[in-house]
């Protein structure tokens, strides 16, 4: 079974943004800070081992950006700490507002 998060396009080829996050795991709690550098910076409080940290941000991601899960997905950096997410375009303007 795939992680949440992964898996093929969306049959009906919406357009989709992507964006640079920046995790810091094992942080105490889960929140999305700032924009530092160019990246959305995302605190976790899983450790990253055994996918936990990415299963968090992609649950994490999907609640501020108002869409399901399954619509998250980490396009790039699935081992590291520099990721590239992307989301259905709709999720665009709560993109804008969590990066003020």
């Amino acid at each position: 079974m795939p992680r949440a998060g992964r898996g093929p396009a969306p049959a009906s080829g919406e357009p989709r943004i992507r964006f640079a996050v920046r995790v810091i795991p094992r942080a105490g709690r889960n929140a999305i800070d700032a924009v530092r550098e160019g990246e959305l910076v995302v605190r976790l409080a899983a450790a990253p081992a055994e996918g936990a940290a990415n299963e968090a941000l992609v649950a994490l991601v999907a609640k501020a950006l108002g869409v399901p899960p399954t619509s998250v997905r980490i396009e790039r950096g699935g081992s590291g700490r520099h990721k590239l997410l992307s989301a259905p375009a709709a999720a665009g303007t709560r993109l804008a507002a969590l990066v003020r």
